[in-house]
């Protein structure tokens, strides 16, 4: 046995007898590559680019954050909606699509260049992968990745599910006719969940082993009412989050993530100005205060996909930190709503998504006759859970059929 494999071993605690189920990873809210094309007539900005030969790295691309190619970033990522159709598209002479899909490189690392690698802050899937290499899967054959366009809610995702059907059914058949355990982080939970429950149980039970939720958000959270109103800056500290608001904005899935009614109450303040304060019974108002009119019928459009949180009926296993500080309650001062940053009084959770919406998965347990596991990893932030060694057992041991 290699030295490495034995020392890996060793520090996880798990071995590799057992069955080995292959796995398809299903990304969360940026957690797809994204890659451009540009034939624009245009532009708000002189600096930014307009035509290009072929595709090129949009997202994550961290030479597009630096100012002002921020701006040129921002005009490209976003969505345009129409109220007729209902649907979203791109500006005009600009064409986005994820690439390799099937693969797992645009799921392990976020942006593409070998130098970013170097930085694990930039790393998405890939402490997940790189461990079950260790155990004897093999990159595109036993484990899968599945990219999608994650500016999109799933009532614009028809043709990504009917690749991610073909997908599991081609690594079902690659692996021996063997069931596939899939694995998704945060939003790309309530994507899967979508597409299960609106498969055949049949086809479920032959293609499906179980479901790992890594901090799953399915009932929405707090964060997107920060989003449409003050933005966020990614990240980037010389980045007003104010800059990339518009793009934020004109995403259906940041819609689609907002709290649900089915867990928060009339009675529930959730965001507080000098003026007046909001609820879920209040959202239309929101909007309109917003000066963002759009944002309401893109929530129109998305409130009912989930809307009874629908047990998937596989076996599922919900993985989701907790303990964390997690906006609970957003506070605007004086003349600060909805430019500036507000501050936060914090609910539980996993720094992103609050404790309620990560608990959803618990009310399954009495809705399928499938096994609903739950385990909730102290201290485990939303993100970083990717690389958390407790996550990182957990997924592996599902997929050596050891849980």
């Amino acid at each position: 046995m290699p030295l490495s494999l034995f020392l890996f071993i060793s520090l996880v605690g798990i071995t590799t007898a057992g069955p080995h189920y292959p796995v398809v990873l299903v990304p969360g809210d940026g957690g797809s590559q994204l890659v451009v094309k540009l034939n624009k007539t245009t532009s708000k900005h002189w600096f930014c680019e307009k035509h290009t030969s072929d595709y090129e790295s949009l997202w994550v691309n961290l030479e597009e954050f630096a100012p002002p190619l921020i701006y040129c970033f921002v005009e490209n990522m976003m969505l345009i909606y129409d109220n007729k159709t209902r649907t979203t598209r791109e500006p005009q002479g600009v064409d986005i699509k994820t690439v390799g899909f099937g693969d797992t490189a645009s799921v392990e690392w976020l942006d593409p260049s070998w130098a970013s690698h170097q930085f694990s802050s930039v790393s998405y899937f890939y402490p997940i992968v790189n461990d079950l290499v260790a155990v004897g899967y093999k990159r595109n054959v036993s484990v899968r990745g599945a990219p999608f366009d994650f500016r999109k809610a799933p009532n614009e995702l028809a043709s990504y599910y009917n690749e991610l059907k073909l997908l599991i059914e081609q690594t079902y058949d690659i692996n021996n006719s063997t069931r596939c355990v899939l694995v998704a982080h945060s939003y790309g939970n309530p994507v899967l969940l979508y597409f299960l429950n609106h498969q055949p149980q049949s086809w479920k039970d032959k293609y499906i082993q179980a479901f790992v939720a890594l901090a799953g958000v399915w009932g929405g959270a707090i964060k997107p009412l920060r989003l449409y109103a003050s933005g966020d800056s990614l990240g980037v500290v010389i980045v007003g989050s104010n800059t990339v608001r518009p793009e934020q904005r004109s995403m259906p899935s940041t819609a689609f993530l907002m709290p649900s009614n089915k867990l928060w109450g009339p009675e529930e303040v959730m965001v507080v100005t000098e003026h007046r304060n909001y609820t879920v019974a209040d959202f239309k108002d929101y909007f309109h205060d917003l000066n963002f009119p759009d944002g309401w019928q893109m929530h129109l459009d998305t409130q009912g996909l989930l809307n009874n949180l629908t047990a998937p009926n596989v076996s599922l296993h919900c993985v989701h930190g907790v303990g964390l500080p997690t906006p609970g309650t957003l506070v605007f001062g004086k003349g600060e709503f909805p430019d500036t940053f507000p501050k936060n009084i914090p609910d539980d959770g996993d720094g992103t998504v609050n404790i309620r919406s990560l608990l959803v998965c618990l009310d399954w347990r009495s809705k399928q006759h499938y096994p609903v596991n739950h385990t909730a990893l102290k201290g485990a932030e939303h993100m970083e859970i990717l690389a958390d060694p407790r996550a990182r057992k957990y997924v592996v041991n599902v997929a050596l059929g050891q849980l």
